[in-house]
């Protein structure tokens, strides 16, 4: 092979090598430029939603649901405390604090029965149940509370012109007086009568009924101390439980007997079912035993 032939492939073999080199930087740097690309996107294009996924919508936050509607406020108490049952029903002897029962009035002493209404005097109930009783001809004993007779007087009024007695029921309801002293409940006594007298001047108060029927030998002690009868019942139909007036009518017949003293309510809540059966529950009465009137003549 001549000198010739061998500069000629020399030359052949660096060129092709030079041209390698070049396409081989050519083809690194593409590479490189390719991996850099997506740093170079606008972070707004990269990051929006696909055109069929809809950017998820945040979790709605429950708001709390309706309060319950606040009473409004009223300005007659008996419709705020408990009636005289209302923690429970009528206590039965083993609720009740130990108390001689002989002590207690709890039946008339005759053949004829008697009806009483706690609670009141009450601005829409009283004059209903008032209204009931004239138009049957039946007088009853309702047993008042002293800070209500304060409020009513008129209703009082009307109890005793219409041949009604009256018995002291506390000045405000107190469930409790028998945790008081002797002389704290002799003042809550007094204060009673005193403000029945002051509507009332004269009017006999020989009978005193305690709340919810709690007595205690305490409280039996200082309402014979100032002449007074302790006057419980036996007939209970819980019509502070607002019954129908149709179970309200069943419970008194059932219960009812020779001599009994039933408590019914015109004061502390909702009388209407009282209102309404009190016809009936008269008219019963009165054909199977007759209905006297709790007053002077009662012996203890």
């Amino acid at each position: 092979m001549s000198k010739r032939t061998v500069s000629k492939r020399a030359m052949v073999a660096a060129g092709l090598a030079v041209f390698a080199l070049l396409v081989g930087s050519e083809s690194i740097a593409a590479l490189r430029g390719a991996r850099q690309a997506p740093a170079q996107v606008p972070a707004t294009a990269a990051l929006g939603p696909a055109p069929d996924r809809p950017a998820p919508t945040p979790e709605p936050v429950p708001s709390p649901g309706p309060r319950d509607p606040v009473p409004a406020p009223t300005d007659d108490p008996a419709d705020q405390r408990p009636s005289a049952t209302a923690t429970g029903g009528t206590p039965g002897a083993s609720a009740r604090p130990a108390v001689d029962e002989s002590l207690l009035q709890r039946r008339t002493g005759g053949r004829q029965v008697a009806l009483t209404f706690d609670d009141g005097p009450h601005p829409k109930w009283t004059p209903l149940v008032l209204d009931e009783l004239r138009a049957a001809g039946a007088r009853a004993t309702f047993c008042v509370v002293g800070a209500q007779v304060r409020r009513y007087p008129a209703l009082v009024a009307r109890m005793v012109r219409e041949g009604h007695t009256l018995c002291n029921h506390t000045w405000s309801h107190e469930l409790d007086l028998g945790s008081q002293s002797p002389d704290e409940i002799r003042a809550n006594l007094l204060r009673t009568n005193k403000e029945i007298h002051k509507v009332v001047p004269g009017v006999p108060i020989e009978l005193f009924r305690h709340p919810g029927g709690l007595w205690t030998p305490k409280v039996v002690t200082v309402v014979e101390e100032l002449g007074m009868v302790p006057l419980d019942w036996d007939v209970d139909p819980q019509d502070w439980r607002k019954p129908t007036k149709e179970k309200l009518v069943s419970q008194v017949t059932a219960e009812v007997r020779l001599g009994s003293i039933i408590l019914l309510h015109d004061g502390g809540g909702d009388r209407s079912a009282t209102v309404a059966a009190l016809p009936a529950v008269v008219h019963e009465l009165r054909q199977r035993y007759g209905i006297t009137l709790l007053g002077a003549s009662l012996s203890p």
